[in-house]
C-alpha cells in the first residue's frame, strides 16, 4: 500500500492531457453528401451480394440526411428570428 498513484491520479497532481480530437463541425452540405454517398454505397454492396454490409452502410443514410435537414432548418430559422427580433428600442420618427 505504499504506492497508490494508480488509484486516483488527480489526488497526486497528475492531470489528463488535453487532446485536440474534437468532433469537427460538419456543414449541412457535407452531411447531405455523406448521406447520399451512404445510399449509393449501400446500393452497390447490395447489388454485389453483401446484404449485411449494405444494410449497415445504407442504414446510416437516414440519420445523416435527417441531421442535415435539421441543421439547415435551424440555420434558416435563426436567420429569420434575427431579422424579426427587435432590440427592444422602438424608434418613432
Amino acid at each position: 500500500m505504499e504506492n497508490l498513484n494508480f488509484i486516483d491520479p488527480l489526488l497526486h497532481g497528475i492531470t489528463p492531457e488535453k487532446t485536440s480530437n474534437a468532433i469537427p463541425n460538419l456543414s449541412a452540405k457535407q452531411l447531405v453528401c455523406a448521406g447520399v454517398s451512404s445510399l449509393l454505397i449501400g446500393a452497390v454492396l447490395k447489388k454485389v451480394g453483401q446484404n449485411n454490409a449494405a444494410a449497415v452502410i445504407g442504414g446510416l443514410a437516414l440519420p445523416l440526411l435527417a441531421s442535415a435537414c435539421y441543421k439547415q432548418f435551424t440555420k434558416v430559422a435563426k436567420a429569420k428570428r434575427e431579422i424579426n427580433d427587435s432590440s427592444g428600442i422602438e424608434y418613432n420618427h
